[in-house]
């Protein structure tokens, strides 16, 4: 794809830059296993609290949803609410919901991995050069992920090309809002003082390409190894590799 008009590259973290087994095999894994441990020993900070609360506003929306998940105390800020705080949590990752509340509460929980060296930060090896070569040619690159900014710092700060985030401009998670929103888009689009049609979208998840070519944006499906075949193979165009994008010296 030659993208002479682009202003700036949006980029999808899952099946995008990253193998989606890194999602699913490592960072879900590592946050499993240390989530008691982590709340025991965060319990009384203000990140966690901000998490809890949060994560408490999630399961009372549920609730009035008709849901059933596991029950929380109205009125125990103790072991209670600590236990009643991690098996919510478990019941969301079992559904893979793109919770705010527990993504906050992962990307605190991850940075203790990174900084540990547990975790290490893994990308296509097409990204960073991809990332450089958009940098050289006067784009911005910024990351838009379902995952806590903070996670997705902590992911490019790591990787094996070392810490490429002074190269990436910006950073959205679903503060700015869901995903599958056109809105969400056009909202991005105005904080880079851009038109939506001078940014293009990278990402595997076909509603979120819906919605970003919605609100203006030039979309490109992530077709990367491990990803779910597409529902309507020919309704986006897809690359395999970040080296299909043609980056030329970009207009205005």
């Amino acid at each position: 794809m030659n993208t002479p008009q682009i202003g700036a590259v949006l980029l999808d973290i899952e099946g995008t830059t990253t193998p989606i087994a890194f999602v699913y095999d490592v960072l879900f894994p590592f946050a499993r296993a240390h989530l008691t441990e982590y709340l025991r020993r965060t319990w009384k900070t203000a990140v966690t609290r901000d998490a809890v609360q949060r994560l408490w506003e999630e399961h009372a929306a549920d609730v009035a949803r008709g849901e059933a998940p596991p029950p929380w105390p109205s009125a125990d800020d103790g072991e209670g609410g600590m236990a009643a705080v991690d098996a919510y949590a478990r019941w969301l990752m079992d559904r893979d919901r793109k919770s705010p509340g527990l993504k906050l509460l992962q990307g605190h929980l991850w940075e203790q991995g990174y900084r540990s060296g547990a975790l290490r930060g893994e990308v296509f090896r097409d990204v960073v050069p991809f990332i450089r070569r958009c940098h050289a040619a006067g784009r911005l690159v910024g990351i838009y992920s379902s995952g806590s900014v903070l996670a997705q710092r902590l992911l490019f700060e790591s990787t094996s090309d070392g810490d490429v985030t002074p190269l990436i401009s910006f950073f959205f998670d679903t503060g700015v809002g869901p995903k599958t929103s056109a809105d969400s888009y056009r909202q991005i689009a105005s904080a880079l003082a851009l038109s939506p049609a001078r940014v293009l979208f990278v990402s595997d998840a076909e509603p979120e390409l819906e919605a970003a070519r919605a609100a203006g944006m030039a979309v490109l499906l992530s077709s990367r190894p491990g990803n779910a075949p597409p529902r309507d193979a020919g309704a986006f165009a897809a690359i395999r590799t970040f080296d299909e994008i043609s980056l030329g010296t970009p207009r205005g």
